[in-house]
């Protein structure tokens, strides 16, 4: 009989190897099933990032306003629609902001087609009673315009407010011209650059608008040049009649135009008013006008949260001060401005290129002051 192989008892050296390879399989088990729970946090990511893009995309497509079309579904006719269209009321909202004779006055509106067209806008729009916390929720529409300073952004609660006026008032050479300047740039830019993406509509009633100025500042920004000159709407403004159809100009263009609009500066407003009006004859007229003129601004601003910025000539005052304490300027336009304006600013002229902006007036922001600069690139913070 042949005898048997022996049996052979593993050695350590391989029952260390086997152990090693157990271990490997375990290990190779073990990443597998990391990077398959990695790739599904990545999937999830992905998805809330995506869901997240979704309703910024709904949120953005959420208009401020609503089509003046839209009446059609409470029974109003296209004709009267297009009559109102044709006299600069685009939106619901403008129906609700106007006054009853106004709209009676369109040829073709009669008082039971003007009561009818009232009820139907107040319906559409929200235009009555709310509660402070829902008033809170509808605010965060709200955005705030960079001026280019960040100490004067962190002086005016973070910048220029939408759904609001802002008047910069001062005397030639403060610095008022070219804070429009910096802020139609600036408005274009995304949100975490101090813009709104938005377009600009700018009204020089004083031929003090640059191009050339407006190429510098954006430059400066790193953006092109064409393409801020591009979304900025501009019009030279000759009487203060020609303001009055600029804005209802500039309402149609914010209702068509593709784009939407964040910012609109007039520079300034009272160029007009102080030439066309004369003595205290005219003054009262003037005032009445001025005030038409403000409320549609007001309401431009509300109706499509966009930022309005006024500047202010300023008039010396030869009684107000004494022979040790000269007065300072102050600005024009008397009380209806001043109660119109949110937010007042008034400049002044600093060292060289400094300037002085200091809170005037506001119905939140404490009275302050801070010093920037202007310089090529629009306007930064100046040294205190």
């Amino acid at each position: 009989a042949q005898a048997s192989a022996p049996h052979r008892c593993p050695t350590p050296a391989t029952a260390h190897a086997r152990a090693r390879t157990n271990e490997l399989v375990e290990q190779q088990q073990t990443n597998k099933q990391k990077m398959a729970a990695a790739a599904q946090v990545r999937s999830k990511a992905a998805d809330a990032r995506a869901d997240a893009d979704a309703d910024m995309e709904d949120e953005e497509e959420v208009l401020p306003y609503s089509l003046i079309e839209k009446l059609q579904d409470a029974g109003i006719n296209a004709a009267d629609l297009k009559k109102l269209k044709d006299a600069g009321f685009n939106t619901s909202q403008s129906i609700v902001f106007a006054m009853r004779k106004d709209l009676l006055a369109i040829k073709g509106l009669s008082d039971q087609k003007v009561d009818k067209i009232i009820e139907a806008a107040r319906k559409s729009t929200d235009a009555g009673f709310v509660t402070c916390t829902q008033l809170v929720t509808r605010n965060k529409r709200r955005f705030m315009l960079s001026t280019g300073a960040s100490k004067l952004d962190q002086m005016l609660g973070g910048g220029v407010e939408s759904c609001s006026i802002t008047e910069m008032f001062g005397e030639f050479r403060c610095g008022k011209t070219q804070l429009c300047h910096s802020l139609a740039v600036m408005a274009q830019l995304p949100p975490n650059m101090g813009g709104a993406n938005g377009k600009v509509v700018y009204i020089d009633t004083e031929g003090t608008f640059r191009p050339e100025r407006l190429r510098q500042i954006a430059e400066g920004k790193g953006v092109s040049a064409e393409a801020a000159m591009d979304n900025i709407v501009y019009a030279r403004c000759y009487t203060s009649e020609h303001l009055v159809q600029l804005l209802v100009e500039a309402a149609s263009l914010m209702v068509n135009d593709d784009d939407r609009f964040a910012l609109l500066i007039v520079d300034s407003i009272m160029g007009g008013f102080r030439v066309d009006y004369h003595g205290r004859g005219e003054l009262s007229e003037r005032q009445q006008q001025l005030g038409r003129v403000l409320s549609k601004l007001k309401k431009m601003s509300e109706e499509f949260n966009v930022a309005v910025v006024l500047t202010n000539q300023v008039m010396s005052d030869p009684g107000g001060g004494c022979a040790f304490m000269p007065s300072h300027p102050k600005p024009v336009g008397g009380h209806i401005l001043a109660h119109s304006s949110t937010t007042r600013l008034m400049l002044r002229k600093g060292r060289a290129e400094q300037r002085v902006a200091k809170i005037f007036d506001s119905p939140w922001l404490p009275e302050s002051e801070c010093v920037f600069e202007i310089y090529g690139g629009g306007v930064r913070n100046g040294s205190d």
